[in-house]
């Protein structure tokens, strides 16, 4: 089973999404966590549009990517641009690779207007990651 970590700066957003949408989409053929360089709380937005699709992130919490340092990892995907920069050094085969999304957390608006940027960013991750780690596992569509 190919092992994956999604990085972000404050595993609020983007990497706490990915997980979600990796372990309910790829569940048996991909296993995901996720983890910030500098975590801080999960947002609750990001709770409530992955609820939408009947994925259940209300019990995740944002966790340093030191907290999984005895973990081995197939794959890395920074999310963000600083996590990027900041990506620390993984042992062994690991890969990593940058997909860089918007940060929901960072829009401004009604809620509805809100809501709508978060909702774009997950089904952008959502027709990405698929795809791709669904390649990278050797899983057909």
């Amino acid at each position: 089973m190919l092992k994956v970590l999604f990085l972000c700066t404050e595993n609020a957003c983007r990497s706490q999404m990915a997980e979600g949408l990796v372990n309910h989409d790829l569940a048996g053929q991909v296993q995901a966590w996720s983890a910030g360089v500098r975590p801080s709380r999960v947002n609750p937005r990001a709770v409530q549009v992955m609820a939408e699709l009947g994925i259940d992130i209300s019990r995740h919490r944002s966790k340093s990517v030191a907290e999984l340092a005895g973990e081995q990892f197939d794959l890395v995907i920074t999310v963000c641009d600083q996590a990027q920069q900041q990506c620390p050094i993984f042992p062994g085969q690991t890969e990593v690779m940058h997909l860089g999304f918007p940060d929901p957390g960072k829009a401004a608006g009604t809620e509805a207007e809100i809501l709508g940027v978060f909702r774009r960013v997950r089904d952008e991750m959502r027709d990405q990651l698929a795809s791709l780690l669904r390649q990278k596992s050797g899983v057909k569509s």
